[in-house]
């Protein structure tokens, strides 16, 4: 009965609490008219979705959140380092495009790991060839193509790969 219960209301709880939280930060407010409007809108927004969401992936939530922390912290020392660069003199910048070979072929992995690079300053990812098994990857200053790979690798694929349970070669 209980379970009943909140697949019906809560078919998607992960969607629901992003749109909460989504929606109290968009108002600015924690005030019982925003929480309200939250909870309302943490109900009907998965269920308006559910057509179109078969299943959300079974996913290792600990590993989640510690990349998530540590997506949030590369941003903000990123921003920094970019204002720096961007502010100093402009002969320093040393833009590069690089390829960051994939382990997996598990499609909601690569992408993630596409949308991290492209959120975190300085970095863009301008395409994932699923046939080459590589992202293209522009970086606004580097001076070592290699360690810049190594680190996408050590700080974003292989925790998301965890987060999947996605072995090297996998295919989604």
């Amino acid at each position: 009965m209980q379970y009943r219960f909140m697949e019906r209301w809560f078919p998607h709880p992960f969607v629901s609490v992003l749109v909460a939280v989504s929606w109290i930060m968009l108002a600015h407010s924690i005030a019982i008219g925003s929480l309200v409007m939250a909870l309302i809108l943490a109900i009907v927004i998965p269920r308006l979705i559910r057509p179109f969401v078969e299943r959300t992936p079974d996913i290792q939530w600990l590993p989640s959140i510690k990349l998530f922390l540590v997506v949030v912290w590369d941003i903000v020392i990123s921003n920094l380092r970019v204002a720096k660069l961007v502010l100093g003199p402009t002969d320093r910048l040393q833009p590069k495009w690089f390829r960051v070979p994939l382990e997996t072929q598990h499609e909601q992995v690569n992408t993630l790991l596409a949308m991290i690079i492209t959120t975190t300053p300085g970095t863009v990812t301008a395409g994932i060839d699923q046939d080459r098994g590589d992202i293209l990857v522009h970086a606004l200053s580097t001076d070592d193509i290699e360690e810049e790979i190594k680190t996408i690798k050590a700080r974003y694929e292989r925790p998301l790969m965890q987060i999947f349970d996605v072995k090297t070669g996998d295919v989604a």
